[in-house]
C-alpha cells in the first residue's frame, strides 16, 4: 500500500471510529486531509530524518501516525484505552511496522527512555508548553510541537520555570505555529 492509499484508509478508519467515540472534533471530519494530515505532516520539513519520534498524548494519531506513514520510527503514547484501540487498529490495518503504541502515561514512558538514540518529542493538542516541558525536561531531548495562536502566552509561562532557546515557525495550514525547542535547562 503506497502512502496515498494509507492516508485514504486512515481517513476512512477515522470517520468510522469517530461515529463511536470522540477522536477529533466532528466539524473537522470534512477536512481531514488539511486539518489533520497536512497540519501534522508539516513537521516533516523540520524534523531530523534520522530521529526516533515519541509522540506525546497521541489521541487519534496526530502527528504520530502521520509521521510513521511518512517513514519515521514513532512511538505514540496514549493513556486512554479506546484511543489506544483505535491507534492499534490503524497500525495493524496500515501495516505500520515502524509504529509502536504505548498504552500509559507520558511520565511513565519518559522515565524509561534509552540515551543511545536520537529521540525527539512531538505533540499536537496535548498540553500547555510548561506541562510538556515538565514531562520531558530530565531527558533534554528536542521538542517539535504543533501549537495554537496563543503560543506567546505559553512561552511566557514556561520561561518562569525554564530557560530555553526556541524557534517559532508559522503553520502552513492555519493560524498556529510549530515551536522547536532544542536546548532547555
Amino acid at each position: 500500500m503506497n502512502n496515498k492509499a494509507k492516508f485514504n484508509r486512515y481517513s476512512t478508519l477515522l470517520k468510522e471510529w469517530s461515529k463511536r467515540m470522540n477522536l477529533v472534533a466532528p466539524s473537522t471530519l470534512d477536512d481531514i486531509e488539511n486539518r489533520h494530515f497536512a497540519d501534522s505532516a508539516q513537521l516533516s520539513d523540520v524534523l531530523p530524518k534520522d530521529a526516533h519520534i515519541i509522540d506525546l498524548g497521541s489521541g487519534a494519531g496526530f502527528p504520530g501516525v502521520v509521521l510513521a506513514i511518512l517513514g519515521w520510527q514513532v512511538v505514540c503514547i496514549e493513556s486512554i484505552g479506546k484511543k489506544v484501540a483505535f491507534l492499534t487498529a490503524v497500525k495493524e490495518d496500515l501495516k505500520l511496522d515502524n509504529l509502536t503504541i504505548y498504552h500509559g502515561r507520558v511520565e511513565n514512558y519518559v522515565s524509561t527512555l534509552p540515551h543511545d538514540k536520537k529521540i525527539v518529542f512531538t505533540a499536537r493538542a496535548f498540553a500547555p508548553l510548561i506541562k510538556i516541558m515538565d514531562y520531558v525536561a530530565q531527558t533534554r531531548m528536542p521538542l517539535f510541537l504543533l501549537k495554537g495562536r496563543e503560543i506567546s502566552a505559553e512561552i511566557e509561562e514556561a520561561f518562569k520555570k525554564y530557560n530555553f532557546d526556541y524557534e517559532l515557525i508559522p503553520s502552513k495550514t492555519g493560524d498556529g505555529y510549530i515551536i522547536i525547542i532544542k536546548k532547555y535547562r
